[in-house]
């Protein structure tokens, strides 16, 4: 997945990964990204963690480049938080890398995304009768089961990516009340043999 980075796309490297590699990071991060600025109490109380946890991951994550203050956003001594990239990019080469920690932090990554993604439509599935009919008609949960080799699995997944990236391109204004954030899953792997 080594592609050129977009400029408000992170590209993970060994040490970023391991500043990265906490359950509690990784959805500080998220709230940050697709929730805008907050402080580390309000992320405390969103999340159900201390605030100490919070400040100290947040910390980290300040330390390692992926959030910066918002100063704009504080009042007093408040302490605001933001995301600096829209984005990360997870290079496969991490999952086989000489040092056995960064191997470890990869799949407590990889593993933590895919936790992190089944939330996500649970939470979606449980609340989706409090939203207009319109999204109810609009969202979709498919599954296809293909025989490819790793090329042809490859090829599918870098098409439904560009895919993805012409609707990103055509984003709605924010401003406009009929839109929401809404997430898109893609899983392509394979099967164990029966």
């Amino acid at each position: 997945m080594n592609e050129p980075q977009a400029p408000h796309i992170r590209n993970l490297d060994a040490r970023s990964l391991r500043g990265l590699a906490h359950p509690l990071r990784m959805q500080l991060l998220d709230a940050l990204r697709f929730g805008g600025p907050a402080t580390a109490s309000q992320l405390a109380e969103k999340l159900g963690e201390s605030s100490g946890a919070t400040s100290y991951h947040l910390r980290q994550l300040a330390l390692h480049g992926f959030i910066e203050d918002a100063p704009e956003r504080g009042k007093g001594r408040e302490r605001w938080w933001k995301a600096v990239h829209k984005g990360l990019r997870f290079d496969d080469a991490l999952l086989t890398d000489a040092n056995p920690d960064v191997r470890g932090a990869a799949d407590m990554y990889l593993h933590e995304i895919a936790t992190t993604q089944t939330r996500d439509l649970s939470t979606w599935l449980g609340n989706r009768q409090a939203w207009p009919e319109e999204w109810n008609r609009a969202w979709d949960m498919s599954s296809a089961t293909l025989r490819l080799t790793p090329e042809l699995t490859r090829e599918l997944a870098e098409k439904m990516h560009a895919l993805v990236d012409t609707f990103r391109e055509r984003a709605a204004d924010e401003d406009d009340a009929n839109t929401a954030q809404v997430r898109i899953h893609t899983h392509a792997f394979p099967l164990t043999a029966e």
